[in-house]
């Protein structure tokens, strides 16, 4: 997975991430750049900083967050 800096995965994230396949990986990726090319594209979840992404071709879902200076995410949970 090519995240590079600046994207950080937490449990439960990692113990979801051991669980996909590699077509799933692939869309985790897509997903992963998207939003750091646009960290808004999340739902934002009320009275939290956490925002919820939906994939609309793949599916995959996301809950993250984005550090105040926008340069790190962190993922806290992830589904494909």
């Amino acid at each position: 997975m090519g995240w590079g800096r600046g994207v950080v995965l937490v449990e439960p994230a990692l113990s979801q991430l051991v669980k996909l396949t590699a077509v799933e990986s692939h869309y985790l990726d897509r997903a992963i750049a998207a939003i750091r090319a646009n960290p808004e594209l999340g739902a934002p979840i009320s009275e939290t900083l956490l925002r919820d992404y939906v994939g609309d071709v793949d599916g995959v879902r996301m809950i993250y967050y984005v550090t105040a200076l926008r340069r790190i995410t962190i993922v806290a949970y992830v589904e494909a």
